[in-house]
């Protein structure tokens, strides 16, 4: 049974910006360490933080539950590339199904969230 779903799509720009003006600031208030680790071994990490954040924003929107927040969502990749999102709330029972992608200006996600 779908729960909800949400759709996210932000410049990676403005990500980069982000990054430059607060860096670990910013870096550690939105992304875990799995995710600042996975983005930093790409020559290009920008497109990466962004497909993250955008993720966490289009799961945000699809749980509907405001006290969730950017460190409970923990999103790496299995074996073959696909974004697997971790939901530290011990009484979550449910799947949260991501996809994400990007270009060179843009990174897109999308979640669905079941019981």
């Amino acid at each position: 049974m779908i729960l909800g779903n949400g759709i996210d799509i932000i410049e990676i720009e403005r990500i980069e910006k982000a990054i430059n003006r607060w860096g670990s600031l910013f870096t550690e208030h939105v992304f875990t360490p799995d995710e600042i680790t996975w983005a930093q071994k790409h020559k290009f990490p920008y497109p990466h933080y962004a497909g993250r954040f955008a993720a966490k924003e289009a799961i945000f929107k699809s749980l509907s539950d405001p006290r969730v927040t950017w460190l409970d969502l923990n999103i790496i990749n299995d074996a073959s590339g696909k974004p697997i999102c971790y939901y530290s709330k011990h009484d979550f029972t449910g799947q949260i199904y991501l996809s994400i992608s990007h270009t060179k200006i843009y990174a897109v996600a999308q979640a669905i969230v079941t019981r």
